[in-house]
């Protein structure tokens, strides 16, 4: 009998029998077909006005939520592995999960975020961004935001933002040579004339203003996740608000010479105590694109030896960390990009570190708090792809449903939608 087949005859015996049918378990351990599309259901139901409860460490962080007809339809046709369960079985999955040994809680998800993707609304491929790749293919709605509707203030509108692999320090990633020129000249005169239009005399300057106002956004509650350059470009650019750090061929002067001494460590979400790079690239590949907290260029591990660990935290304590980590697997494939893993020693003592590479001193992971809000750092361009080559074809997630490096981008999807007073640490 196919699976279908046996639930509904399940559901059936359940009401012959006066046994209530209470809700539906979206499992998330080996059992799951479709781990990725399984949080697009979770977020479909709250964006339906329902509640689902997140069992923290239960079965890879599986998804509870009620019974509806609606709901388990959903899953059948987005093919998404589910139980029905009774009562009683719910009862014990919960008293199981709230005994004080075992490391496991429930987390309680009531509001649908509003979500914003921080990224060009022209000349970007779905390939050059591994959130919104995910984003669609979960089939999670969001909207796309640029540097005019930062800088006019739009962000209010949102309760989460994902920064896509950007170049806050007005460098343009750098691009400028070999098959990079045509483009590099693209973006530098489209960026060129939006400072422009909101008056700032350079590109750098303008795209402070942007990261600032990020920073104001994330300090007023919302919720950040940025990957790839787009979360060390972030720091180093308001850590640098004081100086110039870029170099000629980019805004037309030469970089501060004393800008190393003038960056501002206060001023950053999660970094400190780096150097920057001043010179173009790939002159400066002994210190990384942008800095030395990147370790991109310094690392030499072979791909069959690159993976990062996750750490396991106290679900009842460390309710946020544990939330965004859950997995169905702790050891995650590495995976390479303009910003691939972050020099340990260059990170400040408040952040929480979720997933490294121990032996080469290498965090991959990262979390904090900034005001009111919290943010994330992840390294890499895409999960799925080792190393990205922008003249490939966007990856087919269908053929990577259950992605344990995805997993970890759509955790801080549904992350804030948590009842805020779940929240412990």
């Amino acid at each position: 009998m196919h699976r279908i087949q046996y639930l509904l005859a399940f559901t059936f015996l359940l009401s012959a029998f006066g046994l209530k049918a209470a809700s539906i378990l979206i499992p998330m351990d080996e059992a799951q077909k479709d781990h990725l599309k399984s949080y697009g259901i979770a977020f479909w139901v709250l964006k339906n006005g329902e509640e689902v409860d997140w069992l923290l460490n239960y079965r890879g962080g599986s998804f509870v939520t009620k019974y509806d007809p609606k709901t388990e339809n959903e899953c059948k046709v987005r093919g998404v592995s589910y139980e029905v369960l009774a009562d009683d079985k719910v009862s014990q999955i919960i008293a199981q999960i709230n005994d004080p040994s075992v490391n496991m809680d429930v987390v309680k998800l009531q509001t649908a975020p509003r979500m914003a993707v921080y990224s060009p609304k022209t000349g970007v491929k779905p390939a050059d961004d591994a959130v919104i790749l995910v984003l669609k293919y979960a089939e999670i709605p969001f909207d796309l935001v640029y540097d005019e509707e930062v800088l006019r203030g739009d962000l209010n509108k949102y309760d989460w933002l994902h920064l896509h692999h950007e170049d806050f320090t007005g460098q343009y990633s750098k691009e400028s040579r070999g098959r990079y020129a045509e483009k590099f000249q693209e973006i530098k005169a489209s960026q060129e004339a939006t400072a422009k239009k909101f008056g700032y005399s350079k590109v750098s300057k303008m795209k402070l203003a942007v990261a600032q106002n990020i920073c104001s956004f994330c300090a007023g509650g919302g919720f950040l996740l940025a990957m790839c350059s787009g979360a060390d470009s972030f720091d180093i650019a308001l850590a640098a608000q004081n100086t110039d750090i870029v170099d000629e061929q980019y805004d037309g002067d030469p970089p501060d010479p004393q800008a190393q001494s003038k960056l501002d460590f206060s001023r950053t979400l999660a970094f400190q105590n780096f150097t920057v790079v001043t010179g173009s690239y790939p002159s400066g590949r002994s210190g990384g694109r942008f800095s030395n907290i990147d370790v991109s260029n310094t690392r030499h591990i072979a791909q069959e030896d690159d993976f990062f660990t996750l750490f396991d935290f106290s679900a009842k304590w460390d309710v946020i960390p544990s939330m965004l980590t859950q997995n169905h697997e702790r050891v995650i494939k590495g995976f390479m990009g303009l910003a691939t893993a972050f020099d340990e020693r260059k990170i400040k003592s408040t952040v929480t570190i979720m997933g490294e590479l121990k032996s080469a001193n290498e965090a991959r992971y990262i979390h904090g708090e900034y005001g009111k809000g919290q943010w994330t750092f992840y390294g890499g361009h895409d999960p799925e792809n080792y190393q990205y080559n922008p003249n490939e074809p966007p990856t087919d997630l269908s053929l990577h449903p259950n992605s344990p490096g995805y997993r970890l981008i759509l955790n801080n999807v549904l992350f804030p939608a948590a009842k805020k007073k779940k929240l412990k640490t």
